[in-house]
């Protein structure tokens, strides 16, 4: 905490915000100074949480010089979020920008948030690349001003800033929400999370030695938390199905000097592996080699391919591979079976990975893949189910939600639910966390689960930071369908963060699961 207050001193992260002293808890756990911009975490079982505090809203001036033309960047409604909470603009987040802007020069930051258009749908209605002239007779100039968000310093020219793929746009000076920007700050050693997410990782309680399940990990913070709460002792298996998300992972991993994670690419629905599949193990080019391989669940497995090692990811199949003129012959030699697969195939595997990033837009580097994982494998299992995300903030647009779509959301999370039930272990345990304030998505996937496994029961949570669930049931579509939520027992299991509650946070939700055993 002390490194981190002299860094925010010396670098000037406070940016203005009044307070820097650190706050201190008396006898009785109270801190004093709450305006403060560092604070410890007052509730218990979180001693190693920081809460950084910010101000706002700032009433800006857009044109700070009237005499002359607005030089102005517009951004995406994503980047504008991450702005608005503390974040520097980046390059991705680039819309469209004035003519003539220069490293140095100082701009005015709009957001551009979807409208709805002709079809039906919703867009911006701004090419990536537009000029903007900062004129009040320019188009959507009035409707820029009023969705200002700030100014800063330009860190590279307009020709830059479309040129690049990476790198800071624009370096934030006046905010209409002020809080610190942390980049590059005290890397590998603190990282920036909303408080449910450090709960959920808490409330799941992971111990030294156990192998944990991180279905939907991106960007890795839940999975670094359970990390270090193992001490990085034992096994924690983050899965994503994106590439540069896993990478994202790893890279995450390596900052902060986690041994015990294990990334890989897998879309969560295909978690539980199929156990009578046989696999290619191993990739190899035109020399005339065998590649043999004994896989262990999916642990990386050393191979060799011509002479060099490499790893690869695969189920507890045994698989010879051997390449010849004539497409590949596979054999599995647990279920006596073979099948042919074209050589060419894998040759176009290997190029894509010797010639790295290509039309996927692969941040380079190399993931492994996996197949799933037998049942009952894991002793723990975090379901941080991808979901609507009303409960984020700031969140400045959710128009394409309906019903339907939440609806759709449940279904999917429901799914995603039932292979983490088959994963874990009896006597273990599942957290569910969605970061969204929807009831379809949240209470009533506990009532379908409650429902579904019988051998599955609510358990109470530490720390308990969050408020109750919601109780009863809702009739919706002209009452053809009718969402059962929880008894009031049930509910005060649960944990749901309200935006609008005292506990300033994002809208979440908590729940976990004991599993006792299972059906035959």
């Amino acid at each position: 905490m002390h490194k981190l207050m002299d860094l925010v001193c010396e670098k000037g992260l406070s940016e203005g915000i009044n307070g820097l002293e650190i706050i201190e808890q008396n006898a009785r756990g109270q801190s004093h100074e709450r305006s403060s911009l560092i604070q410890k975490c007052p509730y218990a079982g979180l001693e190693n949480v920081l809460f950084v505090q910010g101000s706002g809203p700032h009433v800006l001036q857009y044109n700070s010089q009237p005499d002359q033309s607005v030089k102005e960047i517009v951004v995406s409604r994503k980047c504008a979020e991450s702005v608005l909470r503390g974040a520097q603009v980046y390059v991705p987040g680039v819309l469209a920008c004035s003519s003539h802007v220069e490293k140095g020069d100082k701009v005015a930051v709009s957001v551009a948030v979807e409208q709805p258009v002709k079809d039906g749908g919703w867009a911006v209605g701004i090419t990536r690349g537009t000029v903007l002239q900062g004129l009040q007779a320019d188009a959507h100039y009035e409707e820029r001003k009023g969705l200002y968000i700030g100014q800063g310093i330009a860190a590279m020219s307009r020709s830059g800033i479309f040129r690049v793929l990476h790198g800071i746009a624009v370096e934030m000076t006046e905010r209409v929400y002020k809080l610190p920007s942390f980049n590059d700050v005290l890397e590998g050693e603190i990282f920036l999370q909303n408080l449910p997410s450090v709960v959920a990782a808490c409330v799941l309680d992971p111990q030294p030695g156990e192998r944990i399940l991180d279905m939907c990990a991106a960007p890795g913070g839940k999975t670094t938390a359970i990390a270090i709460l193992m001490r990085d002792k034992g096994e924690v298996v983050a899965l994503d199905r994106s590439h540069n998300k896993v990478m994202d992972i790893l890279k995450l991993a390596s900052e902060m000097d986690l041994n015990c994670i294990k990334a890989y690419k897998l879309d969560a629905l295909k978690s539980v592996s199929k156990t009578d599949e046989a696999t290619i193990v191993g990739m190899a080019d035109s020399h005339c080699e065998a590649i043999k391989t004994l896989a262990n669940d999916s642990d990386p497995c050393p191979v060799t391919v011509d002479g060099k090692a490499t790893n690869v990811v695969e189920d507890s199949s045994t698989t010879t591979v051997v390449q010849s003129e004539q497409p590949f012959l596979i054999e599995d030699k647990n279920q006596e079976s073979k099948r042919y697969v074209s050589k060419a195939e894998l040759r176009k595997n290997l190029r894509r990975m010797k010639n790295g990033p290509g039309r996927s837009n692969y941040s380079g580097g190399r993931v492994e893949k996996s197949k799933g994982f037998l049942p009952n494998s894991f002793d723990r299992v975090l379901l941080d189910a991808p979901c609507s995300a009303l409960g984020l903030r700031p969140r400045l647009f959710a128009g394409e939600e309906t019903l339907v779509s939440l609806k759709t959301h449940a279904r999917y999370q429901r799914k995603m639910f039932d292979q983490a039930v088959k994963l874990v272990r009896p006597g273990g345990v599942i957290v569910y966390s969605t970061c969204t304030i929807n009831p379809g998505e949240n209470e009533a996937l506990v009532r379908y689960a409650l429902g579904t496994y019988k051998f599955l029961s609510l358990a109470s949570q530490h720390p308990k930071v969050g408020g109750p669930g919601i109780v009863g049931s809702c009739e919706l579509f002209n009452k053809t369908y009718t969402e059962e939520w929880l008894t009031e027992h049930e509910a005060e299991l649960v944990q749901r963060f309200d935006p609008s509650s005292p506990v300033d946070t994002i809208g979440f939700f908590i729940a976990k699961f004991s599993v006792g055993e299972k059906e035959d």
